[in-house]
């Protein structure tokens, strides 16, 4: 695969370019800028990797995250998994039969609204999410286990910085 690059943006982009949920485009410094793009692209290229690591080739990303969404936050209604994986409610409707067919989840009566039901992580669906994460967890620590001490710690430390800037 080639590299992903990015073409520089002029001075003038860089202040007027606009993203609606975050405002115009601060100017960035020449330091700034080319650290922005390579981590982009670093974090890009890992979550990617990453997502490759699933225990069921079958399953999209979009219907392991609805899946891991179950195991992490329990039973919801397909409305309330919509929401969260925002996405349309007939989008929602064909995930869950999709994973429904693979016996991956359950779908039993709403306690309380009889309109409603409930779909939850069925134990097959729990063992595919725990394999996944166990897939990934152990790729990522064979790529951390060949890096140096001093590397791993920075790694530590880009770590934390990472929380911030996401939080921010």
């Amino acid at each position: 695969m080639p590299p992903e690059t990015s073409p520089a943006p002029s001075p003038a982009a860089a202040t007027t370019s606009a993203d609606p949920d975050l405002g115009p485009a601060p100017a960035l410094d020449g330091e700034v800028e080319p650290l922005a793009v390579e981590l982009r692209i670093s974090l890009l290229r890992t979550a990617r990797k990453l997502r490759a690591m699933k225990s069921n080739d079958e399953l999209s990303d979009g219907q392991f995250s609805v899946l891991a969404h179950l195991v992490v936050n329990g039973p919801r209604t397909p409305g309330e998994l919509a929401e969260a994986e925002h996405v349309r409610p007939p989008s929602m409707t064909r995930t869950i039969a999709v994973l429904a067919d693979a016996g991956l989840v359950d779908r039993t009566d709403h306690p309380v609204d009889g309109r409603q039901v409930l779909i939850s992580a069925s134990d097959a669906g729990l063992r595919t999410v725990e394999e996944t994460r166990r897939r990934r967890a152990a790729w990522l620590s064979l790529r951390l286990a060949e890096l140096t001490p001093a590397q791993r710690a920075v790694l530590a430390e880009a770590s934390s910085i990472l929380r911030t800037v996401i939080s921010a």
